[in-house]
C-alpha cells in the first residue's frame, strides 16, 4: 500500500475516522485511498497517484469505503461475477489482512489553508 513520497494534502472527511495503527483492521478512514489507488484503482482511476476514483464516502457510517467492493451487477451475467469478483478485489486491497498504509495523517495549520 501507500508509502510516502514527502508531504501530500489530500481533502479528507472531517468525519472519517482516525487512520488505525499498521496492522489494525481497517475501520475506513479513507487515507491510503485517498492518497493512491490500489492495483485495481489504479486500472479505474487511470492514474497511479491520488485520490481513487472507486473511494466512497458513507455519511451515515462515517467512513469511506470501495465502491468496487460494494458494486452489485445488475444482469445475470454480472451478477455470477460478482463472487469471484469481489473475491479478486478483496484479495488486490488486501482486506482483512490489516492496515499496511505507512502513513501519517496531519491537520493543516491554522492559515495554511489557500
Amino acid at each position: 500500500m501507500p508509502k510516502s513520497r514527502g508531504p501530500q494534502i489530500i481533502h479528507i472527511q472531517p468525519e472519517a475516522p482516525a487512520k488505525p495503527a499498521l496492522g489494525e483492521p481497517c475501520n475506513g478512514c479513507g487515507l491510503c485511498c485517498l492518497a493512491e489507488p490500489c492495483p485495481v484503482g489504479v486500472i479505474l482511476s487511470r492514474r497511479r497517484h491520488g485520490a481513487c476514483v472507486a473511494l466512497r464516502w458513507l455519511p451515515l457510517q462515517g467512513r469511506y469505503s470501495c465502491g468496487v467492493m460494494s458494486w452489485q451487477g445488475q444482469s445475470a451475467a454480472t451478477r455470477i461475477l460478482e463472487r469471484p469478483l469481489r473475491a479478486w478485489m478483496a484479495r488486490m486491497i488486501a482486506a482483512g489482512q490489516g492496515c499496511d498504509a505507512e502513513l501519517e495523517a496531519h491537520a493543516p495549520e491554522s492559515g495554511s489553508e489557500p
